[in-house]
Order: C-alpha cells, then sequence, then structure tokens
C-alpha cells in the first residue's frame, strides 16, 4: 500500500488488495485510517464502468472521514460492461456481497468495528446494495446514488419490491434532471421507504458526483459526499482510535 500525507482529520493508507471471493481472489481497493485502531467500514459498489479513478478517490475520502472504505468490481469484465452486469446474476452479486463482508469480519482483519458494515451503491451498484441490505442482517446502513429503481423486471429480483422492507437506515441521492432516472421513481421510492433519506439535487445529471461525468457539477458533488460521509458516520459504530504512549 502507499501511504498518502495529512489531509482531513485522518492520514490514510489506500491501495489495490485481494479479496477472496469464490475458488480466487478478486482485486478490491482499500482506504482506511492510518491509525491504530477499529473504524467502521463500507463496501462500495461501483457504476458500469468498474472501480476506476472515481470510485478509488471516494473509498479516501470516506477513509480520510475515519471510514474504512472497500472497493469491490462485481462485473468487471473483458467484454462490454452492459454485457457483463447482464450477466452477472443478482443471486451471484448477494454472494458475492456475502464473502466479502465474511472477509471484512475474518481474524485477516484487525481494523474492523463491528460485525455490521455499510454499503454505498453508485447506479447499477446500488440496486445490489438496496437488494442486500433487505436480505442481510449485517447490512448496518446503505446509500446510493442515482441507482436505477425500475426497469429491472427481467430480473431475478427487484429493487422496487425491496424499498419497503429495508430495515437499515438509507439516503438516496438523486439528480433532479437525471435522463435515465424517473424523478417520479425517487418520490415512490420515499413513499415505499417512509424512513429514509431520499433527496434530488435540483439542476444536476445523471453522475453529477462523478468527476470523470460531463455532468459532474463540483458544488452539488462535494455537498452530497459530505451527506454520505455523515450518513455512515451516524449511522454505522464509531471509530476508535488508539492513543499511543
Amino acid at each position: 500500500m502507499a501511504v498518502l500525507s495529512h489531509e482531513g482529520t485522518f492520514p490514510i493508507m489506500y491501495g489495490a488488495v485481494p479479496l477472496p471471493i469464490g475458488a480466487g481472489h478478486r482485486t478490491g481497493y482499500l482506504a482506511r485510517p492510518d491509525e491504530s485502531g477499529v473504524f467502521p467500514v463500507v463496501i462500495v459498489l461501483p457504476d458500469l464502468d468498474g472501480l476506476d479513478g472515481f470510485e478509488k478517490d471516494l473509498c479516501r475520502r470516506l477513509a480520510r472521514s475515519g471510514i474504512a472504505a472497500i472497493g469491490i468490481d462485481l462485473y468487471r469484465s473483458d467484454q462490454d460492461p452492459l454485457a457483463a452486469y447482464n450477466e452477472l446474476t443478482d443471486t451471484r452479486a448477494m454472494t458475492d456481497l456475502d464473502e466479502v463482508h465474511e472477509y471484512v469480519v475474518s481474524d485477516d482483519v484487525s481494523w474492523n468495528a463491528g460485525d455490521r458494515v455499510g454499503l454505498l451503491g453508485l447506479d447499477v451498484g446500488g440496486r445490489f446494495a438496496l437488494l442486500k441490505a433487505a436480505r442481510s442482517a449485517w447490512v448496518g446502513a446503505t446509500a446510493v446514488c442515482y441507482s436505477p429503481l425500475t426497469g429491472d423486471e427481467n430480473r431475478e429480483l427487484q429493487v422496487a419490491d425491496s424499498l419497503s422492507h429495508l430495515p437499515v437506515p438509507t439516503l438516496g441521492i438523486y439528480a433532479a434532471d437525471d435522463e435515465l432516472i424517473d424523478v417520479a421513481s425517487v418520490d415512490e421510492a420515499q413513499d415505499r421507504n417512509p424512513h429514509g433519506q431520499w433527496l434530488l439535487y435540483q439542476g444536476v445529471g445523471h453522475g453529477f458526483i462523478n468527476s470523470d461525468s460531463p455532468a459532474f457539477d463540483q458544488s452539488a458533488a462535494d455537498d452530497a459526499v459530505a451527506r454520505i460521509i455523515a450518513f455512515f458516520q451516524q449511522t454505522l459504530p464509531r471509530a476508535q482510535v488508539e492513543e499511543l504512549g
């Protein structure tokens, strides 16, 4: 791992990490505070482009706020990203997430603050985050960013059917001018999940928090990421740093 010079609240460590999934290992990305102690953990699920620079930067921003973040690419392959996503069954994705969680709570990890971890899903990654949150007791909180809430009727599981059964704190970040997601579906999500927060940012489009996206909006992105960090700080176990000396 490389060590980042101090920035924000916590100095951090970050880099590629092998995650035991299935019969082998898959390359993930880990960013965590470079301190002795234990920290809340968030698993980051990327959009169709897979685990790229934006998701890695997001992991580092979480880490600088005292949250250990693990990015995992569920559908990366050599083929077209949409084809890879379509080939990944919901059952397989749920199993893969269980195996990432098993790694987080294993003896190989000494910096995890508790058995319950957070999920942060971007675009289609948010589908899997919401589906998993409705089905697994180890999920402690879920945040999604401009994730589709409809249009998955041909898949094994439908997000809309899970919204009223989410047993954990939920935060939805959406764009009012999103050309891919009907804002009415966000209103419906709020109705089905009244205890969650489903936010619509005005004047921005799909992908507005992604610095690599044509729709990137610095002001809205900064606000959204700050909300995501505060959400996980409030809903997951608190960081506990060991005092030296």
